[in-house]
């Protein structure tokens, strides 16, 4: 597998926290282009939606509920909604193949979509949820889509990840919980470490055929992500991490469509990234660090082992 490795640092892109989505890709033209948002109805994902339409790009907006995404991107143009399940294997097969019969390359796939400190409620194949949802699903459907992002010759692909990935590497003996106690927190880190993992799995593969892949974090910022939280987790939460900064959903979908469509990205991959710049690397060992990404996340062993792992649990091969 031959890889030009990306520097896991900045590279001065000239933006920062506060840069919005619009400011983030201003002057790059999407006309003729195709993207496709999980999750991109709600929150930093309608965000992404709308910075990537108003660049010029088609937007299909998968959705466990259609109808609710209808209600939310009404008056934005050039966006298909679609059903889309990535908790149900064959829903994602389904969307899979109605884009695939379309004929159109796909030029963007933003894994936006996730759950977050959900209770243990498996699903049909016995998977925790977080992980199965945040990274599992998007993985499948990314291999099914594989076709359509070869066929762009010059594709990217966004997983969003988080600064919660700092709360747990991927814990390979037990990664759903059969034998250990379950810890939501814990697992929602997990699931954030393979979105980065898988990022750098992807671009290991996906480079030699022009598709190029990075993980972001997004930054804080107020969504129904945290509807599994009562208002005394919420606030408990918040009153152990005073440092936060607080981001407007435009500003937090800044830095997926900055990985997206940036040409300052042009033939680099494999990376994490936030506040719209390629981010450092943080000390493991220091779990206050409020930026940065723990070496466990960018481990090349350790994205091959996930990647192994995820073609068994999925039965999908994805040998691009």
């Amino acid at each position: 597998m031959t890889l030009t490795m990306t520097k896991q640092a900045p590279i001065g892109s000239g933006f920062g926290a506060k840069t919005t989505a619009r400011e983030a890709i201003a002057g790059v033209d999407l006309r003729g282009k195709v993207a496709i948002v999980t999750g991109g109805y709600a929150g930093i994902g309608t965000e992404t939606t709308r910075a990537l339409v108003e660049a010029g790009a088609t937007v299909v907006a998968p959705a466990r509920s259609p109808e609710k995404a209808r209600a939310a991107l009404a008056g934005i143009d050039r966006v298909e909604l679609e059903a889309l399940d990535l908790a149900d294997p064959a829903s994602i097969d389904a969307f899979a193949q109605r884009f695939l019969a379309s004929g159109r390359a796909l030029h963007i796939l933003v894994n936006n979509a996730g759950i977050m400190a959900c209770p243990l409620e498996r699903d049909a194949r016995g998977f925790e949820p977080q992980l199965a949802t945040n990274h599992i699903g998007h993985f499948q459907l990314t291999a099914r889509l594989w076709p359509a992002l070869a066929r762009a010759k010059g594709a990217r692909v966004v997983s969003v990840s988080s600064r919660g990935h700092r709360r747990s590497k991927l814990v390979f003996d037990d990664p759903h919980y059969e034998r250990r106690t379950y810890d939501k927190w814990e697992a929602y880190g997990q699931s954030k470490t393979a979105n980065v993992l898988f990022a750098v799995a992807l671009d290991a593969r996906g480079e030699k055929h022009g598709v190029r892949a990075f993980a972001v974090h997004p930054g804080v910022i107020r969504t129904d992500l945290a509807r599994h939280l009562s208002k005394e987790e919420f606030e408990g939460m918040l009153s152990r991490l005073p440092n936060l900064t607080w981001k407007t959903p435009e500003q937090g979908a800044a830095t997926s469509v900055w990985c997206a469509a940036s040409p300052r990205l042009s033939g680099m991959g494999g990376v994490y990234c936030e506040d719209v710049e390629v981010s450092g690397i943080a000390p493991d060992n220091d779990p206050t660090a409020m930026k940065g990404v723990n070496t466990w996340a960018i481990d090349r062993d350790a994205a091959e082992r996930l990647w192994a792992l995820t073609e068994k649990w999925t039965g999908v091969s994805f040998r691009p």
